[in-house]
């Protein structure tokens, strides 16, 4: 049986915009030049050009960047200071490794515009569409198509949300792991923030996020390459990296097929 294996997970750039500009990650790359002169204050007395070869030393990047940047992984406490109803919500070095791994399933909800609040009736369809009944393990991904744009200012905008019932339609059903494709699990926050200047209705703000106050969840943002996977039959992967007390962290998605 052969193995496949799909990488989901964008890139970590330097100066795109499609962050907000305090979001944007910024990196200085030291090449193996520069590095050379650095490695002099590790080896005091040592000529560059005669001890390294080629006169070449390392290489290394210094990265300025939010543990929102790239393909992330947000914690509960993200959310808020609780979850299920009272408990302490977990922060991202304490989210079980269960939760990191298992059966994929792709929802395809490029159909809806830029913006759409999806509801629990949007998920149930799409879940009786796919002839798939949610179970406790199951990591469902939602593509909007949004990573289309990335790299592009237009990506903040880009994509459907996901509301506080839909969230809790898949939450109820014992899911802790959801992603999209989009930049926010919730619809565009401009689009949102228009929305609410119109209505002053405070509970469209980051109603998919403050679901996670009555049932605890993790959510990926930023993933990309949905549409290279099959709807379901395939195992999924997002191990965050530990940093301590923190809201989110960085992931390597993947997909494994065997076909």
């Amino acid at each position: 049986m052969a193995r496949r294996f799909i990488d989901l997970s964008i890139n970590i750039e330097d100066g795109l915009p499609s962050d907000p500009p305090a979001q944007i990650p910024k990196i200085m790359y030291i090449d193996h030049q520069m590095g050379a002169q650095t490695m002099v204050e590790f080896f005091p007395g040592m000529d560059p050009a005669k001890d390294l070869p080629g006169g070449l030393g390392w290489a290394v990047e210094l990265l300025s960047l939010s543990t929102h940047s790239g393909t992330h992984l947000d914690a509960p406490y993200h959310y808020h200071p609780t979850m299920d109803n009272g408990v302490r919500s977990l922060t991202i070095d304490e989210v079980p490794l269960e939760w990191c791994m298992g059966n994929g399933v792709v929802l395809d909800f490029r159909h809806f515009a830029d913006g759409y609040l999806v509801t629990a009736a949007d998920m149930q369809k799409a879940f009786a569409d796919l002839g798939h009944e949610p179970v406790e393990g199951d990591i469902i991904l939602v593509m909007t198509g949004a990573d289309a744009f990335w790299g592009k200012a237009e990506y903040l905008v880009k994509g459907c949300g996901m509301g506080r019932e839909a969230t809790l339609w898949l939450t109820e059903r014992g899911i802790r792991v959801v992603g999209t494709d989009a930049w926010s699990w919730d619809r565009p926050l401009p689009l949102m923030a228009q929305d609410f200047q119109a209505s002053h209705d405070p509970s469209i703000i980051w109603e998919g996020h403050f679901a996670g106050i009555e049932k605890g969840y993790c959510h990926i943002e930023k993933l990309t390459n949905l549409g290279k996977l099959p709807p379901t039959g395939f195992t999924f992967f997002c191990f965050p990296v530990k940093i301590k007390a923190a809201s989110a962290g960085w992931i390597r998605a993947v997909a494994l097929l065997e076909d």
